[in-house]
């Protein structure tokens, strides 16, 4: 019997998960299909509620459901309980898991393939939604100096640092607060390299080295890479990485068995390269 998965989203017609776990599908011999479904913006939970009936065993989630999908959810990890959002939902016995791979994703990458160091980092992350939510915990978790949390909403900045303000160093405030910071690592969890806008980026952002990452992904540079390089950035780096990482982690949740990346992210970046 072939388990079904999916990934919710609005838009979706873009994503690469069914194919990043129809490849982790056929490395580990598992027999399960996973597609790409489009739900309606205010009709997530009706969506999902038709995916169980269906037989639907477990979905990723994705902009902008994030938030929703762990409001939707009977049960939470603590990864999950602590970001605010979930993009790992599993189903049993009318039992919804909620999960948050993201983070887990971004610092796999970061550490694993991109080769970065975190222990002792200055980060500035930029935004406040579910993508930062995310990434907070396990940044922390992985033994960094300092977060800044940058927001135009400095108020929603403030909340999201003051949700893990127990687990260390979490500052926040507007991205004129970033000027002069010399960061190590800027990452962007916005969505602003989607429309192609200008973050309101101030000078001094980028320390010696600074490595400019982008939690989008697009053929070439992101238009924020661009704008970090303009601003001393040494290096810079897309989320394609991140997205097959959380998408093994999610594998791992849903199948007990955790697949191998590098291949998967070789052939995406090949055609991107491509495209």
């Amino acid at each position: 019997m072939t388990d079904r998965y999916a990934v919710f989203g609005n838009p979706i017609g873009h994503s690469k998960s069914p194919l990043i776990h129809a490849r982790f599908a056929t490395q580990t011999a598992q027999a399960m299909r996973y597609e790409a479904l489009l739900a309606p913006l205010d009709g997530f939970a009706e969506a999902v509620r038709q995916f169980v009936e269906a037989g639907g065993r477990g979905a990723n989630v994705t902009v902008p459901f994030k938030e929703e999908a762990w409001r939707l959810c009977t049960q939470l990890t603590p990864r999950a309980e602590r970001a605010g959002a979930v993009n790992t939902l599993s189903f049993d016995g009318g039992v919804v898991a909620g999960d948050n791979t993201d983070g887990a994703g971004l610092v796999r990458d970061l550490e694993s393939n991109i080769g970065v160091v975190l222990a002792g980092k200055r980060i500035a992350l930029l935004g406040a939604g579910g993508a930062a939510r995310g990434a907070l915990a396990p940044l922390l978790a992985a033994g960094v100096q300092s977060i800044r949390i940058a927001n135009l909403s400095i108020d929603k900045a403030a909340e999201l640092a003051a949700g893990v303000a127990d687990l260390g160093r979490v500052l926040a405030g507007g991205y004129e607060d970033l000027k002069n910071g010399a960061f190590d690592v800027v990452i962007n969890a916005t969505s602003a390299s989607l429309t192609g806008a200008t973050l309101l980026l101030p000078e001094g952002l980028c320390g010696t080295g600074c490595l400019a990452y982008d939690m989008m992904y697009g053929r070439g540079e992101t238009p924020f890479m661009v704008q970090a390089r303009a601003l001393g950035a040494g290096r810079g780096a897309d989320g394609l990485g991140m997205l097959v990482e959380q998408a093994a982690e999610a594998f791992f949740v849903w199948r007990g068995v955790r697949p191998a990346t590098a291949g998967v992210l070789a052939e995406l970046r090949a055609s991107l390269a491509e495209a």
